[in-house]
């Protein structure tokens, strides 16, 4: 798989990583189990954001170095901008189904941040491995687009048909397939995911939920890895795109968990981008939309749609979240 970055750029994307993780992982750590208030996660929303920024310059900085072109610099730090975008929207579906399991399972807020922190590690690793196994299928069987577009087509229509909509969690297949396969208590035992009962060791529910925090990752990856592929082949701009989005989606999921019911059309819009993410897949034989209308579509539906959510009638009082 090709890439227009240097080697020194992989390097300094994977330092970067490694010391964001230190930061969420190591210091965060040492403040224990704490409810993260709305100004704390804007806080951290906006450094997260602004690492992404930072980076997105710098790769533009070494394009132009190693091309010599200021066209193609634009051009693909545009691709990374569309990307970070695509996949920060999508987290977002991804975080209303988090804040669903907390809901169902009472997970005291405290206790929220560390299946988060894991979830993250999850996700990052996951989402490699299935960029890797894309970008090689995309470069050796060229039809796979036409797969990847259908998906993201279908899926589209699936997540307009499923928007406010109640979700019934109790119904979901994983979470009965866990009931039957481990004892679990009734109570949570601190951040612990397995608790001593009757001298028998058993899971806590907040193991339930690190289990299907970690199946929404995987769902979700799906649906997102195709999406960037429509964007940009390129394994560097895809993986580094997708890596920013998901290291801010802690902070995200307490900054959008606050006011979640104020954006409750969302779901709409991010239905019509993965549609037209699909569409400009199936299409990019006949014609290559440029990423620069891309983005376009994409920051309009989405300010399109937020703003009719906080100016329609009742804000979404009444609305449920979406679940998977």
């Amino acid at each position: 798989m090709d890439t227009i970055a240097p080697t020194w750029l992989w390097a300094t994307f994977v330092a970067i990583v490694l010391a964001s993780l230190f930061v969420d992982f190591v210091v965060l750590k040492k403040q224990g189990a704490h409810e993260i208030g709305v100004k704390e996660a804007l806080n951290w929303s906006i450094i997260w954001i602004a690492l992404s920024f930072v980076f997105n310059a710098l790769f533009w900085w070494a394009v132009k170095d190693t091309t010599g072109s200021t066209a193609v610099a634009n051009e693909k730090s545009l691709e990374f901008l569309t990307g970070y975008l695509i996949e920060k929207s999508l987290a977002v579906d991804n975080i209303f189904v988090f804040l669903l399991i907390f809901t169902y399972f009472a997970v005291p807020p405290a206790f929220q941040k560390r299946v988060l922190m894991i979830g993250i590690i999850g996700a990052i690793v996951l989402r490699t491995v299935m960029i890797l196994v894309g970008g090689w299928l995309l470069a050796n069987f060229h039809w796979v687009l036409y797969v990847f577009g259908a998906f993201l087509i279908l899926t589209g229509i699936k997540m307009w048909w499923a928007a406010g909509k109640e979700s019934d969690l109790e119904s979901n297949p994983a979470l009965k397939l866990l009931r039957r396969l481990m004892p679990v208590s009734k109570n949570f035992d601190g951040e612990n995911f397995f608790t001593l009962e009757n001298g028998k060791r058993i899971a806590t529910p907040l193991f339930m939920v690190i289990c299907l925090v970690a199946l929404t990752d995987v769902i979700f990856a799906v649906d997102s890895i195709p999406a960037i592929f429509a964007i940009t082949s390129d394994p560097f701009i895809v993986l580094t795109s997708n890596v920013f989005a998901i290291l801010g989606l802690r902070a995200m999921y307490f900054l959008l968990a606050a006011v979640a019911s104020k954006f409750h059309l969302l779901n709409y819009g991010l239905a019509v981008i993965l549609v037209f993410i699909g569409t400009k897949m199936c299409l990019i034989d006949v014609y290559k939309i440029p990423a620069v209308v891309s983005l376009g579509v994409v920051v309009v539906v989405l300010v399109v749609t937020m703003v009719l959510s906080v100016r329609s009638a009742g804000g979404g009082k009444n609305q449920k979240h979406r679940g998977a």
